[in-house]
């Protein structure tokens, strides 16, 4: 019998950025048509707008925190800026989409400079409405986990991730 292994611990995401947790909800993230699914990949140019975030099949009125962030910053061998924090929304609610939420911190697409970055999404369910009264500063050095403990979240209850890489600039003739 084969033994299924995390994708979330072959990626380094447990450990890392979060701890091991039981996923209890279902989110999908999507840039475009194209669907995030554990260590795939996806070009910077197809990230330059916010993904669409589904929290699927929760019609209660719990509500939901989504953080994004880049544990590979500036570079995966020198991850010195770990974690990057690219995107913060509160207070969305089950069975909705993101969009539903309170943007805390403003999208900003991924930029990997060098190296292949993990780009990973965590989905935290709240114990009520969030009060958020300044967004995290600076972008760089944030603590998914600490940012989780400081606001009374508990674990993840769903997460995924993505890599990326630069791209080839454009070819002079």
């Amino acid at each position: 019998m084969a033994r299924s292994i995390d994708p979330l611990v072959v990626g380094r995401v447990v450990g890392e950025v979060i701890d091991m947790f039981v996923p209890s909800v279902e989110a999908a993230v999507y840039y475009g048509s194209k669907q995030v699914t554990n260590g795939c990949e996806i070009k910077p140019s197809a990230t330059v707008q916010r993904p669409t975030v589904q929290i699927r099949r929760t019609y209660d009125k719990t509500l939901y925190t989504l953080v994004m962030t880049d544990p590979d910053a500036p570079s995966p061998s020198e991850p010195s800026m770990r974690e990057y924090v690219h995107w913060v929304v509160t207070d969305i609610p089950g069975g909705t989409d993101a969009c539903q939420g309170k943007e805390v911190l403003p999208y900003v697409g991924p930029r990997p400079p060098i190296g292949i970055h993990r780009y990973v999404f965590v989905l935290f369910k709240q114990r009520g409405p969030m009060i958020m009264t300044t967004p995290p500063q600076p972008r760089n050095n944030f603590s998914t986990r600490a940012f989780a403990a400081h606001h009374g979240l508990g674990l993840p209850v769903a997460a995924v991730y993505f890599n990326a890489q630069k791209e080839p600039g454009a070819r002079k003739r």
